[in-house]
């Protein structure tokens, strides 16, 4: 036992602030609500470890008003465990704390403080080539909802950069509108040159669904996320035998927590992508144990922030990487904030990159007391 260690752990709300007002199928976002966990203990006296919890507004499991208190009561419960220097062991020991199953970002952020924490405070939380070696990550550009000439204005960026992969938000405006971007898009680009996903956030019903993706097709698209609302599964299920498009779960993923729900779920509905956001599903442990399942069916997947800052965009590219991923992750949000923590993820030429000559930099008030 005298190489196990105990921690103590601050928890300290933050807002960040969009540089512009974000799109979505579920409205307009200005502003981000996170928090940002500092870990501490006497067998790394001269480490912090940094994690990030943060709950998506109407969308999380851990989205609710009293989340900071709740989170103090939890945080206490894993001040009194004790840690083994086993990475696994140590995410098996988080995951004891059976009051974490209703907060997953919470969760996420434990595991990502802690393991920093024991690797040094060094933010590196697992053994992966984005970090050791600075591998890039390839990555799709994202382009928030829009007038047309906003969205245009995105792609043009996107591609001028070097982006290969785009992902385009749709299901708010006007179908003919964004069919037209996608067409414009197509025209100029071929599918071997550019591939297109679209995420839907479940804006489709069930009933048009299936003519909708029908038009999609003309485009070429890769892959569309969630196009209808999350427990239509038989119907989803449906959609995904007679979809020209191949289908990803996104929100249909988050609350499902043991592994058999998982392999249930996955096995009735039969997707042919998993989009995998740490901070809605449970962390490092939850979303391994996703792919698992999800590679014994046969369908593939990738990870996407969840619009956390750029501590926990560190931590879901390192786990992305661990994974050693075929396709673009989703990992192009470290751009959104004005007050961003600044850091060494840079994106070059639709990559994500761990640049070490830009050092990391937080706020004193996440120091130690």
């Amino acid at each position: 036992m005298e190489n196990n260690f105990s921690v103590n752990i601050r928890i300290n709300p933050y807002t960040l602030d969009f540089k512009f007002d974000a799109g979505t199928s579920r409205g307009i976002l200005k502003e981000k609500s996170t928090y940002i966990l500092t870990v501490f203990s006497d067998a790394f006296p001269d480490a912090i470890g940094l994690g990030e919890a943060g709950p998506l507004k109407g969308l999380s499991p851990d989205d609710r008003g009293d989340f900071l208190q709740e989170a103090r009561k939890i945080i206490k419960k894993v001040e009194a465990l004790t840690f083994p220097r086993d990475t696994d062991a140590l995410l098996q020991q988080i995951g004891s704390v059976a009051e974490l199953i209703a907060f997953p970002s919470l969760q996420f952020g434990l595991e990502t403080a802690i393991l920093d924490l024991h690797h040094g405070g060094k933010k590196r939380l697992l053994p992966n080539a984005f970090y050791d070696s600075k591998k890039p990550i390839p990555i799709n550009g994202l382009i928030w909802m829009g007038d047309r000439q906003f969205m245009q204005q995105q792609i043009d960026e996107k591609l001028n950069a070097g982006f290969d992969c785009i992902k385009m938000k749709i299901g708010a405006l006007d179908f003919d509108l964004e069919c037209g971007i996608l067409k414009t898009l197509r025209e100029r680009y071929s599918e071997d040159q550019v591939s297109i996903r679209v995420d839907a956030n479940g804006a489709f019903g069930p009933e048009e669904a299936l003519g909708k993706l029908r038009r999609l097709s003309e485009f070429s698209i890769h892959s569309i996320e969630q196009p209808i609302p999350v427990g239509n599964i038989a119907a989803m299920a449906k959609l995904c035998r007679q979809s020209p498009v191949p289908v990803a779960l996104d929100e249909e993923l988050i609350g499902i927590r043991s592994k058999e729900e998982k392999e249930s779920l996955l096995r009735k509905i039969k997707p042919s992508y998993l989009i995998l956001k740490p901070s809605l599903l449970g962390g490092i442990t939850a979303c391994r144990e996703w792919i698992e399942i999800a590679g014994d069916i046969g369908i593939s997947w990738w990870l996407t922030s969840a619009l956390e800052s750029n501590i926990g965009l560190n931590a879901i590219a390192q786990l992305a990487s661990s994974l050693r991923p075929e396709l673009p992750q989703g990992l192009g949000t470290g751009q959104l904030y004005h007050n961003n923590f600044p850091s060494p993820l840079t994106i070059e030429k639709g990559n994500l990159i761990y640049a070490p000559q830009k050092p990391w930099s937080v706020p004193d008030f996440f120091g130690k007391e």
